[in-house]
C-alpha cells in the first residue's frame, strides 16, 4: 500500500493544484519512485489512498500497467491518518502481511528484503509490524525509535527515525475502525512497547520531501 491521502500543508501553494505525491523529482513524480523500485523488487499488486485532489493520481496512474504493476485505489472522502487509511483499506489488502510505503517519500531502499520477511512474520505471530528506521535527519533530530537486538523500542542509547516504509500484520489494525481517522504512531509504540515490532536500519539514501526547499533540492540532485 502507497499512502498518498495527506494534504501537504508545508508544500503550499504547489500541493494547492497537484497532490504531494505527484510532484515532479529528476522528472518523474515522487510516487512513481516508489511504485519503480516496488516493481524492481517483485511487486505487482499495489493498493493506492487518496483524498485530496485523488483523480490526479488516478488520472496519473491509471491501473499501473504502464509502470509494471496492477494498482486499485482505495478513494477517502477526507484524509484519514495513516492508521484510519490502512484500516479502511484493509478489505483489499487481505490477510497477509503488506508493505506500506509513504508516497512523498524518496530512498534507494531495496524492498526486495520486504518482500520476503513476510513468510518470518507468518512463523512469529507476536510481531506486527517490520519497520525500516532512518540515522535521523536535520529536521528531526530527537528520532522515535531505538533498536536493539532487532527489536524496536521507545527507548535506548540510539535512536532512529521512522522512514515512512515497513511491514505490517492485519492484526495491528484490528482496533482502528474503517472510515474513522485514526494515526499509526499509538499503534506503533503500543506495540513496540510490549516487543511486537521489528526493524533494520537503512543506511542508504533517504529523503523526506516535506518542504518545497527539499524538493527543490532533491530534484537537482537527481538530475545531475
Amino acid at each position: 500500500m502507497i499512502l498518498c491521502a495527506g494534504r501537504g500543508e508545508r508544500m503550499r501553494p504547489l500541493t494547492d493544484a497537484l497532490p504531494k505525491p505527484l510532484l515532479r523529482v529528476g522528472g518523474r513524480p515522487l510516487v512513481e519512485w516508489t511504485i519503480a523500485r516496488l516493481a524492481t523488487a517483485g511487486v505487482r499488486d499495489i493498493i493506492v489512498n487518496h483524498a485530496h485532489l485523488g483523480h490526479c493520481i488516478e488520472a496519473t496512474l491509471g491501473d499501473g500497467a504502464r509502470l509494471g504493476v496492477a494498482i486499485r485505489y482505495s478513494a477517502e472522502g477526507e484524509a484519514l491518518e495513516t492508521a484510519g487509511g490502512i484500516a479502511t483499506a484493509l478489505p483489499l489488502l487481505g490477510e497477509r502481511p503488506f508493505i506500506v510505503a509513504n508516497g512523498d517519500v524518496w530512498s534507494d531502499f531495496d524492498f526486495a528484503g520486504l518482500v520476503a520477511h513476510p513468510a518470518s512474520l507468518d512463523f512469529a505471530p507476536d510481531i506486527l509490524a517490520h519497520l525500516v528506521l532512518v540515522p535521523n535527519p536535520p529536521h528531526h533530530r530527537q528520532g522515535d525509535f531505538a533498536l536493539e537486538a532487532g527489536r524496536v523500542s521507545l527507548q535506548g542509547d540510539e535512536r532512529f527515525t521512522y522512514a515512512g516504509l515497513g511491514l505490517y500484520r492485519p492484526e495491528l489494525f484490528a482496533s482502528t475502525p474503517a472510515g474513522a481517522r485514526a494515526k499509526l504512531a499509538p499503534l506503533l509504540t503500543a506495540a513496540a512497547a510490549r516487543g511486537a515490532v521489528t526493524g533494520e536500519i537503512h543506511r542508504g539514501r533517504w529523503e523526506d520531501v516535506g518542504t518545497p526547499e527539499r524538493l527543490g533540492a532533491l530534484d537537482r540532485s537527481l538530475r545531475a
